[in-house]
């Protein structure tokens, strides 16, 4: 009998046994009970209160909380128990779907060991794995089960400890979120609410919106080399305005031939286009009647170049419609307009900051949203050798795009970053490469977004200046 049958046998005989001693009337009157007294704990009463760091994290995992480690899946979910001490106490992985009835059955698997082993609350850990989680989270939580979260990369870590073995799978894995939970290794997932998940979620269909666009430009640069290669210089720009009022009606050379410059400026004047476009009419025939573009299979291509520019269009019109949202949500935010008072961050790049950073009462500190958007600094140094100095790269991705486009934005716009940058860059002692000095500047306007949101003072470009250290004079004399 190997290891693992005889570890299956001592699990059932102690399940046996326990099941021996509490009869079934005494197993649901318990588990009862314990339904009635299930509290769960988000991030607003656990990180509102000031830094829940490590020590805090143990204190919360108590004797008498049932640990569940669940991996997540599309369509399926698996859960295994354990206790604080570490052991398992469950037979096996229980399987459930992704659906009420799944989850209902899951909360009687969890209360109905509860109830065995005489635990009052308890606690589910999983891995922030896509989407599929918001769904089991959410319900829990609304059903008294407090739900935390670990990190995917400690998990994939942590693999071989468990058994030696290099297997990770859907049955292994849920052991192994218990593990790094009852050890404390965890965070309090943040799941928006209210205004902050009306941004989150308009922040997000505003980047597909985007990327379906620049998509659908880059199909119609593909088909324009082909059977009108000299289209960049008839019309100077292919996603502007009056190129696509022409290509909607005459994507090719013989089309606008045969429209001519009368029929292109009726084509714009009917479009309601206003502008110097009207001058390009005659030099944009001219470019059609000496194309080399290709002849074959031009009639096919022609549907896909018009289908093309109005999906353009269409998304272009739609983007209009979702930043006007996002603008009045960004709004009701308090204190957000004072933001805007610093110049080069306009309502675009606001509007993504705020988005993806969220409720701004979960932070202690700028550094967790630093760290939050993977501008965290990290080194490997060991004894004499010093390792280079650079960004983690981990954490909200878009966070970091939006707090870097500022960056740029502030110091092309903004006469105190470009000092600022100046300096950076051209300093004697550690000067920084241009891109080092955006970042920096990016985490400077990440502090400056946080105390403005946090204490509501308005932007003062003097005395963020001034609060840059120098070896030289003070930054605020030279600007």
């Amino acid at each position: 009998m190997n290891s693992k049958t005889k570890k299956a046998k001592n699990q059932g005989n102690v399940s046996t046994s326990i099941a021996n001693v509490l009869s079934q009337d005494e197993i649901a009157k318990r588990v009862a009970e314990i339904n009635s007294n299930l509290r769960s704990s988000t991030w607003r009463q656990l990180e509102t209160k000031g830094k829940f760091d490590k020590n805090d994290k143990l204190s919360f995992i108590s004797d008498d909380m049932l640990i569940v480690g669940c991996d997540i899946g599309s369509d399926t979910h698996y859960v295994r128990a354990i206790d604080t001490r570490g052991r398992e106490l469950s037979r096996d992985a229980f399987p459930f779907s992704n659906n009420e009835e799944g989850f209902k059955s899951a909360k009687e698997w969890m209360l109905d060991i509860a109830a065995r082993h005489d635990k009052q609350q308890i606690v589910l850990g999983l891995e922030p794995t896509g989407h599929y989680w918001f769904c089991i989270a959410e319900w829990l939580i609304s059903n008294g089960i407090s739900v935390v979260q670990v990190n995917p990369y400690a998990v994939k870590q942590t693999k071989e400890v468990e058994d030696n073995s290099q297997r990770k799978d859907d049955r292994k894995d849920p052991k192994l979120i218990a593990n790094l939970v009852k050890d404390g290794n965890y965070g309090m997932p943040y799941l928006p609410e209210g205004l902050y998940a009306e941004l989150r979620r308009l922040s997000s269909f505003r980047d597909q919106l985007t990327e379906d666009r620049i998509r659908n430009i880059n199909r119609l640069h593909r088909e324009m080399k082909i059977y009108f290669p000299e289209y960049m210089n008839a019309f100077g720009k292919l996603d502007g305005a009056f190129t696509l009022a022409i290509l909607a009606e005459a994507p090719f050379p013989k089309d606008i031939i045969a429209l001519g410059a009368d029929g292109i400026k009726k084509v714009w004047h009917d479009a309601k286009l206003r502008g110097r476009g009207y001058s390009r009419a005659e030099q944009i025939v001219r470019y059609a009647e000496s194309s080399v573009g290709s002849k074959h299979g031009s009639a096919g291509s022609r549907e896909s170049v018009i289908w093309f520019v109005r999906q353009i269009i269409e998304l272009g019109n739609t983007l209009d419609d979702v930043e006007t949202m996002l603008n009045k949500k960004c709004g009701e935010i308090p204190c957000a307009e004072n933001l805007l008072e610093i110049k080069g961050i306009g309502e675009t790049i606001l509007s993504g900051i705020l988005a993806e950073m969220g409720d701004i009462a979960r932070f202690d500190d700028a550094k967790e949203i630093q760290k939050l958007s993977g501008l965290g600094l990290v080194s490997c140094d060991s004894g004499k050798h010093k390792g280079e100095t650079k960004i983690s790269h981990r954490g909200r991705k878009r966070l970091r795009y939006w707090l870097f486009q500022a960056a740029k934005s502030a110091v092309a716009h903004a006469e105190e970053f470009s000092v600022l940058h100046e300096y950076y860059t051209t300093r004697p002692d550690n000067p920084l490469k241009k891109m080092q000095s955006l970042i920096v500047i990016a985490c400077k306007i990440l502090r400056i977004v946080f105390a403005i949101l946090r204490i509501g003072q308005r932007y003062d470009p003097a005395k963020m200046l001034r609060d840059i250290r120098r070896q030289d004079q003070p930054v605020s004399k030279a600007a």
